[in-house]
């Protein structure tokens, strides 16, 4: 009689392809989140440069969750940054009713500052 594997004691099953014995695993159900552009750019930091802390989440299934919480605090961040530095720089309502042009010219500039900031600060990490 053959013996149990720890595997197969743990209530594990096999299923048999060619020659081999693999074991079938399967991932528990999770929960949908909704993973925005800054959760994406993180999956694929994490995936590139990162592996082994990308394979930790994803196999302790707190990948999705982590992916979404970064997305969140990254918009936060990002709102907040556009925010301060627009007020702090004098971009004003005013200044979009007298000259729209320079009103969007330095707040797409306040929207790549702030960006930089927050991938360097909260995405690649």
């Amino acid at each position: 009689m053959k013996q149990k594997t720890i595997f197969e004691q743990l209530g594990g099953t096999y299923i048999q392809k060619g020659d081999y014995l693999l074991p079938n695993l399967k991932m528990p159900k999770q929960p949908e989140y909704n993973i925005g552009v800054w959760g994406q750019r993180r999956r694929r930091y994490l995936k590139k440069h990162r592996p082994i802390l990308y394979t930790n989440l994803l196999t302790s299934c707190k990948l999705s969750e982590h992916l979404a919480e970064i997305d969140e605090e990254c918009n936060e961040r990002m709102e907040s940054l556009v925010k301060a530095m627009a007020n702090q720089e004098g971009v004003t309502e005013a200044l979009k009713a007298a000259d729209q042009m320079a009103w969007v010219r330095r707040m797409n500039n306040i929207r790549n500052r702030a960006k930089e900031i927050v991938l360097n600060e909260i995405v690649y990490v």
